[in-house]
C-alpha cells in the first residue's frame, strides 16, 4: 500500500520568530505567514492570483504602472539624528516626523487588516557590520523577492534573529499627500532613527532592496567601510574587480563572466579585509535576454524560484518573450546568487586590482575603453556620467544624459564627497587600476547608430582585467584627456577612437564640446571641496 502523504495544511506554515509584529506596532487580525519556503510562497502567490508561472517554472509578476523606481516619491525623515548627517536636497527629500508618524500609523493599520508574509534575513556579508532585515508584506511574491535578494540565514537562526531594520511593505495602499506629506499616492520613506522603511503605492520590488541599500550607505562610512553601487567578480588568481554603473550600463551582464567568480551584481562594501556583498541574490535586466549573449543570466531566468518582473508571456504557453518591451524596457529577473554557476559563496573578495567605471554615453563621443589617472578617476567618480536607459525610471522613454555622483546618487544619504574621499584613499592604498568603459554609442548619438556590441565590450574588459593593456600603447583622447589603447585583442581598431567612427567630423566635435561643457557645469558643485589636480582633470578640448 502506498504511504499516505500528510496534507500540506497540517504542516507548520513556516518558521516563527520570537520577535512578533507588535515590535512594529502591527496587531494582526488576519493570518501571518512567517518565513515560508520558496515553494510555499510560490503556492501562495499563484493561489492568490499575484502572478503566473512561466512554461519553465519561474514566477512572473506585473508591477504596472510602476515598472521602475519612483525617485521623486522617496523621502528621509528629518530629525535630530539625521539633521546634520544627511545630504538634504532633490535626492534626500526631507519628511517631517509628524508626517511620518501619521503615515506609519496608517500603514500598520492597513497591514493589520490583511494576510501578511514575513521574511527575516540579513544584509551585508561581513558579520561585523551586516544587519538583520525584516520585510513585512501583503504579497507572497514580494516575500519571495526578499528571500532571493537578501542573505539567507540558516533556518535554525531565524527564530532568534532580532530585526535591526524593517521594511513595512503595503503595495496596495495609496498615500494621501495632504495627510502624509508625500508627493503622490506612492511612497518610499526611510526613518533611520525608527530603523524602519515604509513602502506603498507601488508594486515594483526594487524599492525593497534599494531601501536597505540606502540604510547601509548611511551606516557603513562610520565604520570605515565604503558602500558601493557596483558589481564584483574575482579571477582564478584571486584578483578582484569592481564594476560601477547605474542600471542599464552593464554591471550585471559584465560581472557574470564564466571565467571569473561572481561575488555580487549590485551592492558591495570595501573594508579593511577587502570587498563583501550586501546581498544574496541578483536583480538582472532581462530585456532582449538571450542564451548566446548572456548564458548565465538566461539559465537563471529558467529556474524555479526566479521572479520575472514585467516580462511578456505567450497567452497560451506562458513562454517568455524577452524581446517584447511593450510593458517596459526595465524587465527584471530576481534570483538567488547561487543560480549563477560560478557564484562565490559567501560573497567576499580581496582588495580590488581593477576598478571599472561603466558609462552608457548617449552622445557617442566617450571612448569605448580608457585608463584613468588617479585624478581622472576621482573626477569621473564624482561626475558619474551615464545615461538613463529607457524604462529604468518612470517617465524615461529614451536615453537621457545624466550625472549621478559616485555612480549611485539616488542611493546616497550622505554628501557624495564622503564616498569619493573614501574611494580615493582605498585606490591609493591598494594601487588599483581604474578603467572607464563606454557601453553606449560611438559614431553618432543614441538613436542614430547602434550601441557598442556586447562582444566587443567583453573583449575590452577581458583585456583590462587580464593585464593585456597594462603596458599597451595609448593615445590621449582629444576631448577627455584619458589614455585610449591603440589596440585591444578582439576589437576593431577604428572603434577605439570615437573620432574615427563619425562620418561627420563637425557634428562629432560639436557633440564632444557639448558633453565636456556638461561635465564642467556639473562639477562646479564639487570644485571647492576637492584638490586642484582633480579639478584640472576635467574634460575639454586639448
Amino acid at each position: 500500500m502506498s504511504p499516505v502523504m500528510e496534507h500540506p495544511e497540517t504542516r507548520p506554515a513556516g518558521i516563527d520568530s520570537r520577535f512578533g509584529l507588535e515590535l512594529h506596532g502591527i496587531h494582526a487580525s488576519m493570518p501571518v505567514h512567517w518565513n515560508l519556503s520558496p515553494a510555499q510562497l510560490y503556492t501562495q502567490a499563484v493561489t492568490r492570483g499575484e502572478g503566473w508561472l512561466t512554461d519553465v517554472g519561474a514566477f512572473a509578476a506585473n508591477t504596472a504602472p510602476h515598472t521602475g523606481r519612483s525617485p521623486s516619491d522617496r523621502f528621509v525623515v528629518r530629525d535630530p539624528t539625521t539633521e546634520e548627517t544627511i545630504d538634504w536636497g532633490a535626492v534626500n527629500v526631507p519628511m517631517a516626523p509628524e508626517s511620518y508618524a501619521r503615515l506609519k500609523e496608517d500603514v500598520t493599520s492597513h497591514l493589520a487588516e490583511r494576510e501578511l508574509f514575513v521574511k527575516d534575513a540579513r544584509a551585508g556579508e561581513d558579520p561585523s557590520v551586516g544587519i538583520n532585515v525584516r520585510v513585512v508584506t501583503t504579497s507572497a511574491w514580494h516575500a519571495l523577492f526578499a528571500h532571493n535578494m537578501f542573505l539567507r540565514p540558516p533556518a535554525s537562526e531565524l527564530p532568534g534573529l532580532s530585526p535591526q531594520f524593517s521594511v513595512l511593505h503595503a503595495p496596495e495602499m495609496q498615500a494621501d499627500p495632504d495627510r502624509h506629506g508625500t508627493r503622490s499616492s506612492a511612497f518610499i520613506v526611510l526613518n533611520l532613527s525608527d530603523r524602519t522603511a515604509l513602502i506603498g503605492g507601488t508594486r515594483y520590488a526594487g524599492e525593497i532592496k534599494k531601501s536597505i541599500f540606502g540604510v547601509l550607505n548611511y551606516q557603513l562610512p562610520d565604520n570605515g567601510i565604503l558602500p558601493m553601487h557596483c558589481s564584483a567578480n574575482v579571477g582564478t588568481g584571486g584578483d578582484t574587480a569592481l564594476f560601477f554603473g547605474l542600471s542599464g550600463t552593464g554591471k550585471t551582464t559584465l560581472s557574470a563572466d564564466p571565467q571569473r567568480g561572481l561575488i555580487g551584481d549590485d551592492e558591495h562594501g570595501w573594508g579593511a579585509d577587502g570587498v563583501f556583498n550586501f546581498e544574496g541574490g541578483c536583480y538582472a535586466k532581462v530585456i532582449r535576454l538571450s542564451p548566446e549573449g548572456e548564458p548565465e543570466i538566461y539559465r537563471a531566468s529558467q529556474m524555479f524560484g526566479t521572479i520575472l518582473e514585467n516580462v511578456v508571456l505567450d497567452t497560451h504557453t506562458h513562454r517568455v518573450h524577452f524581446d517584447d518591451a511593450s510593458i517596459t524596457e526595465n524587465t527584471r529577473a530576481s534570483y538567488p546568487i547561487h543560480y549563477i554557476p560560478n557564484a562565490v559563496v559567501p560573497g567576499r573578495g580581496s582588495h580590488p586590482a581593477n576598478v571599472v567605471f561603466l558609462s552608457c554615453d548617449a552622445f557617442g563621443v566617450l571612448p569605448p575603453i580608457s585608463r584613468l589617472s588617479p585624478e581622472q578617476a576621482m573626477y569621473h567618480f564624482l561626475s558619474g556620467y551615464t545615461a538613463k536607459v529607457a524604462g529604468t525610471e518612470r517617465g524615461v522613454t529614451e536615453p537621457q544624459a545624466v550625472f549621478s555622483a559616485c555612480f549611485g546618487a539616488p542611493f546616497l544619504p550622505r554628501h557624495p564627497g564622503v564616498y569619493a574621499r573614501m574611494l580615493g584613499e582605498k585606490l591609493r592604498e591598494h594601487g588599483a587600476k581604474v578603467w572607464l568603459i563606454n557601453t553606449g554609442w560611438v559614431g553618432g548619438r543614441a538613436g542614430e547608430t547602434d550601441r557598442i556590441r556586447l562582444e566587443h565590450t567583453r573583449s575590452m574588459v577581458d583585456a583590462a582585467l587580464g593585464g593585456a593593456l597594462d603596458t599597451a600603447e595609448t593615445e590621449p583622447d582629444p576631448y577627455f584627456g584619458v589614455r585610449v589603447p591603440v589596440a585591444v585583442p578582439g576589437v576593431p581598431p577604428e572603434l577605439l577612437a570615437p573620432k574615427n567612427t563619425w562620418s561627420d567630423l563637425e557634428r562629432y566635435e560639436a557633440s564632444a564640446i557639448q558633453l565636456t561643457e556638461m561635465f564642467r557645469n556639473n562639477f562646479r558643485a564639487y570644485e571647492d571641496g576637492v584638490d586642484a589636480a582633480i579639478v584640472a582633470a576635467a574634460p575639454g578640448p586639448r
